[in-house]
């Protein structure tokens, strides 16, 4: 059983769903296109952590713990209507496959081509802290939101306001982003 760091893993997607009776899984991809998520191998999965999960782990004996990542090897898999559907060795009953429900879908960041100059994995963005131009501190980078225009930043401010700002994720907005220092600066308005 391969199994690998948190910190070395990128989540690409989530499976959603069961498919069919020979334990497909629906899986929800992060990717784009949303197929890409295929072309990784191995997949490395981290159950959900419910009690009847653990129990069901237990009883199969081989299956990880909670919280544990495990390497999967995807035997089959293809787009199904909007999303993708995949076969996973070792996961052959519908019975089998339901455990998996809410699993998160990683594989080690070595996997990824460097991003050119100017690009970012979403991954890299979160948790970083979020200073206006005037270094205003304007919250962490929880999320990110795709709109189709453009990639939304989604900023906490920290304090018992814990108002939320949605920073488009654009040319003019964003000044800077420091992955060293875990500092990205914008071009915003604390009261927007």
């Amino acid at each position: 059983m391969d199994t690998a760091e948190s910190s070395d893993l990128i989540v690409l997607g989530q499976i959603s769903g069961i498919y069919g009776v020979r334990g497909w899984v629906k899986i929800h991809s992060y990717t784009a296109p949303r197929e890409n998520i295929l072309g990784y191998a191995p997949w490395q999965i981290r159950p959900p952590g419910r009690a009847e999960v653990l129990e069901m782990q237990e009883q199969l004996s081989g299956r990880p713990p909670e919280g544990t990542w495990r390497a999967v090897t995807v035997l089959d898999g293809r787009a199904q209507g909007k999303g993708i559907v995949a076969r996973l060795e070792g996961w052959d009953t519908p019975e089998a496959a339901r455990s998996l429900v809410g699993a998160e879908i990683a594989i080690p960041r070595t996997q990824l081509p460097v991003p050119s100059k100017g690009e970012y994995y979403w991954n890299d963005l979160i948790g970083l802290q979020v200073q206006g131009v005037d270094n205003t501190p304007l919250g962490t980078v929880e999320s990110l939101m795709e709109t189709g225009a453009n990639d939304v930043l989604v900023v906490q401010e920290s304090g018992a306001s814990g108002k939320k700002h949605l920073i488009p994720f654009i040319d003019g907005v964003i000044v800077s982003v420091d992955l060293d220092a875990k500092v990205l600066r914008v071009d915003w308005d604390i009261d927007y």
